[in-house]
């Protein structure tokens, strides 16, 4: 990945995790350089109180052509997808990315942009509809690749699609020696990782939760 420039875009309302995983691992790609993008440089709250801040150094007009994009989700991911600045920066970029890339609700970015028309994608378990709305074919797998588009399930699967990308680009070895580095060996004391997995009564409690919040 000698030389590659890797562009992760950010806006108010992010979830952290969403860029932040897939840094930590691509950032340690021999050669790749990862900037930080947005509509406007500075500080971009994210979704969870507010109470942490991810700095683009660079607006979206000076990384014009980045060779890996990354579209994070988040709650400000649907205000994201309405601007009319990002959908053109990102049909202008995918025209010569090598990869295009997505975490979590940033998959409905990269319908909106056009990308997945008739594409299986995977995206949060609970924007399946929204994704499929937006043209794109759903499907439950964690990590996608089809084509140069890769999508990523719900933020934890971030790490797992850059894992994937660095893999891709970098050979099995660099890919598991950076596994190793981050000691990405997880071991979660539930097994309640997706609507299949978690008791009934936890699903509700979420969904509740989600109810309330757009309500």
């Amino acid at each position: 990945m000698a030389g590659v420039e890797i562009a992760i875009l950010l806006f108010d309302g992010i979830t952290a995790l969403d860029a932040v995983g897939p840094y930590e691992v691509l950032a340690m790609v021999p050669g790749a350089q990862v900037r930080f993008v947005a509509t406007e440089r500075g500080a971009k709250r994210t979704a969870r109180q507010a109470a942490l801040a991810l700095v683009a150094d660079h607006t979206l007009s000076e990384i014009p052509r980045p060779d890996v994009i990354l579209v994070p989700g988040g709650p400000g991911e649907a205000e994201a997808r309405r601007n009319p600045e990002v959908l053109s920066w990102l049909r202008q970029a995918h025209e010569t990315s090598r990869w295009t890339t997505s975490v979590c609700t940033g998959a409905l970015t990269l319908a909106a942009a056009g990308f997945l028309d008739g594409v299986d994608a995977t995206t949060h378990w609970s924007s399946m509809d929204d994704l499929a709305a937006l043209g794109a074919n759903p499907v439950t797998e964690r990590v996608v690749v089809r084509g140069k588009v890769i999508t990523a399930a719900g933020v934890s699967a971030g790490i797992d699609m850059a894992l994937r990308l660095a893999q891709l680009e970098a050979g099995d070895d660099v890919a598991m020696a950076i596994q190793l580095i981050l000691e990405y060996d997880p071991q979660p004391p539930f097994d309640a990782g997706s609507p299949a997995k978690a008791p009934a009564h936890v699903m509700e409690m979420v969904m509740d939760r989600s109810r309330r919040r757009s309500g």
